[in-house]
């Protein structure tokens, strides 16, 4: 039973004590706590509260939105992260809670920062423009490729491009694909094999962890990739895995593997694609031998009718056939005057004297060959010649006589 009352507080007077208590403490101003971020939720006004929990304890967050500008990513599930606040009490509510003013990712989570940081700094200078990627080559004599000399990778490329291709030589550098060691390495592969003249270089290695893929994310690294004259086909880990060379190389691959595809051509697509070729260039020598021969019949043709001897051949014809068309018509004019000439000799033969003689009339002419026609110019003893039928007849005039009859 309470028998003292006079040092009863109140709440809001108990809670004010502990938060003054909170205020005076040094430590808990300005601390850093690393834990894991659960409950993350982004209030409307631009507050983010949050849970940092660890095996041992929860301890409830909130980042104002005035602090914003101390988190460089956005705060998910499950990161580990290093909180930079205070430590104070809520009145209110009378619970203490961690005030973020700057939120850092551990471990992992802090080299994706550095990935992030750098995929954006690359990403301004124009590192991963489509512009500055070079092609691959669709046929390659020479393959070269960065990882190290032992593990899956190495064997699944050379498997792989050996069996697409056995005429392709494969140069490989053992790099150091993981350590400190590992960027200046891989950094020194890429450039021997550009000075040996390679067709492709493949740069990777199988999977692992973001620490261990970390070399293939280091600045001297991407840049020797952009640098490089030869296309570069970059290979790290597994599919779901992404460095910053994917973004930089020519060409990303999913695995190793992938890369062999790649950069290596098939043969059997090679030699499906000469066969192809051969019987596409067949049927087009075939198609313009046969269009030169059809010209050559067009030009024989042609000659043969310009020719002279053609020309002989055709002028003979005309000739030929002017004169068969003369005679015809030389044959029909004949026939026609003789037909014209029968008519005229039908026509004569009533005029002619023999025509007469041969009626039983007869000529009389004188000496002279005179026909006597009138008793006019004939006298008695006149010799004169009478033509009959059937010859001549000699007389001599007798005497004349008038014929006394009227007409």
């Amino acid at each position: 039973m309470v028998t003292d009352i006079k040092n009863v507080y109140t709440v809001g007077q108990l809670n004010s004590y502990i938060k003054n208590m909170f205020t005076q403490d040094y430590l808990l101003q300005g601390l850093f706590v690393k834990g894991e971020v659960s409950n993350c939720k982004y209030h409307s006004s631009g507050h983010i509260y949050f849970t940092l929990k660890d095996p041992k304890g929860t301890v409830g967050c909130v980042m104002f939105a005035g602090n914003r500008a101390g988190l460089s990513f956005r705060l998910t599930e499950g990161q580990q992260v290093v909180v930079a606040g205070t430590v104070d009490v809520f009145e209110r509510d009378g619970k203490y809670q961690l005030y973020a003013k700057q939120i850092i990712l551990d471990g992992a989570g802090l080299l994706y920062e550095k990935f992030e940081q750098l995929k954006r700094e690359l990403a301004e200078l124009g590192m991963f423009s489509q512009e500055y990627k070079q092609p691959i080559p669709k046929y390659i004599k020479t393959l070269g490729v960065v990882t190290a000399d032992t593990g899956a990778a190495v064997r699944d490329i050379i498997q792989i491009a050996s069996r697409r291709n056995p005429y392709v030589q494969i140069i490989l550098y053992p790099a150091i694909v993981q350590g400190d060691a590992a960027p200046a390495s891989i950094v020194n592969g890429i450039r021997a094999l550009e000075g040996m003249g390679v067709d492709v270089i493949i740069v990777g290695r199988g999977g692992g962890s973001i620490e261990d893929l970390w070399a293939f994310n280091e600045r001297i690294v991407a840049q020797a990739v952009f640098d490089c004259t030869v296309p570069i086909i970059s290979a790290v880990g597994h599919e779901t895995d992404t460095t910053i060379i994917d973004f930089v190389s020519d060409l990303r691959a999913p695995t190793p593997s992938a890369a062999a595809e790649l950069a290596v051509t098939d043969i059997r697509e090679i030699l499906a694609g000469l066969q192809n070729c051969q019987e596409a260039l067949q049927r087009r020598m075939q198609q313009r031998i046969l269009q030169e021969r059809e010209e050559v019949r067009h030009y024989e043709m042609q000659l043969k009718y310009l020719s002279p001897a053609s020309r002989i051949r055709e002028k003979k014809h005309l000739s030929l056939s002017l004169e068969e068309r003369l005679e015809n018509r030389m044959q029909a004019l004949l026939q026609a005057k003789r037909h014209e000439l029968a008519i005229y000799i039908e026509k004569m033969k009533g005029l002619s004297p023999l025509e007469k003689l041969n009626s039983g009339f007869s000529y009389v002419e004188d000496e002279a060959g005179r026909n006597i026609r009138s008793i006019e110019g004939v006298e008695a003893g006149q010799l004169l010649t009478i033509r009959v039928k059937d010859g001549s007849i000699d007389a001599k005039v007798e005497a004349v006589q008038k014929n006394n009859r009227e007409n």
